[in-house]
């Protein structure tokens, strides 16, 4: 399955977004930015606290750019399923490489067979680019250190629709002509306490979904060499992020939405935050 564009379809989740709101003024702008949204239905939102609750077949970037087009800034503190009464688990993806190549992908078990696969990813080539979870989490040597794809069931490599596939083969997400790729999708074999403690890795190239005539057609899908990647880590859940300023060196939510993860910049100790 090729990366739904951010803007369609797909199942629903909840998302629980941190919107800096300081009056009523703030919550009737918010109201009013996700009102006839296709896709989008407003459930809470929460002055004293600062929040705010979605129901959603679209794209978090996009949820969050529409909060955003309101003056104020937001972030995603969460995510669970759509149904209250459904138990989800939620994991991250921090994914950097060659180049500019960096972005977030985030995984929700939104059923005990469905994995939603939400992510945005800048500093592509414009195109398509393999996605694939591997199966080690170590980043040690780049991306090369990360293994091969996920396949605890020894199969031939396929795509996201094949019955035989590697667990971990996703297809491709598609980079515009800016270098960004937005996508949502879902899965039927992936479970995120699996791949929790794993890696995603993005390729060069178009994987080929194992049906091409190439020697690697049939283990990687000859998408090319691997240019970004990032250990997969759990993520909180709906209302388990009660986080206003980050333990570690100090930083205020809103402070480390504009930081980098590490390094100049970052804080007086240059450690890295503990990610949303």
């Amino acid at each position: 399955m090729a990366g739904v564009p951010e803007g369609g379809g797909g199942p629903s989740c909840r998302l629980e977004f941190a919107v800096q709101m300081s009056c009523q003024n703030c919550v009737e702008a918010i109201q009013t930015s996700l009102q006839g949204i296709p896709g989008l239905r407003l459930l809470d939102v929460q002055l004293d606290s600062q929040t705010v609750l979605v129901e959603t077949s679209i794209g978090s970037e996009e949820v969050q750019g529409l909060l955003e087009n309101t003056g104020r800034k937001a972030v995603l503190k969460g995510m669970g399923a759509a149904s209250p009464a459904s138990a989800s688990s939620a994991a991250v993806a921090i994914v950097s490489g060659r180049g500019l190549v960096q972005g977030v992908v985030r995984f929700l078990q939104v059923s005990p067979e469905k994995c939603l696969i939400d992510g945005t990813v800048d500093g592509l080539e414009p195109g398509p680019h393999g996605l694939h979870v591997h199966e080690f989490g170590d980043i040690s040597n780049s991306c090369d250190s990360c293994g091969d794809h996920f396949n605890p069931n020894g199969k031939c490599h396929g795509g996201p629709q094949d019955v035989h596939r590697h667990t971990g083969d996703l297809g491709n997400i598609i980079a515009a002509a800016d270098g960004r790729a937005s996508f949502r999708m879902e899965d039927g074999q992936l479970k995120v306490p699996d791949i929790i403690g794993r890696s995603l890795v993005i390729d060069a190239g178009e994987d080929d979904l194992g049906r091409g005539n190439h020697p690697l057609s049939k283990v990687t899908g000859n998408s090319g060499e691997r240019v970004a990647c990032g250990i997969i880590a759990r993520s909180a859940g709906l209302f388990e992020n009660p986080k206003k300023i980050c333990t570690c060196d100090g930083v205020t939510l809103w402070e480390e939405r504009e930081r980098p993860l590490a390094g100049p910049g970052r804080g007086a100790a240059g450690q890295p935050a503990s990610h949303l």
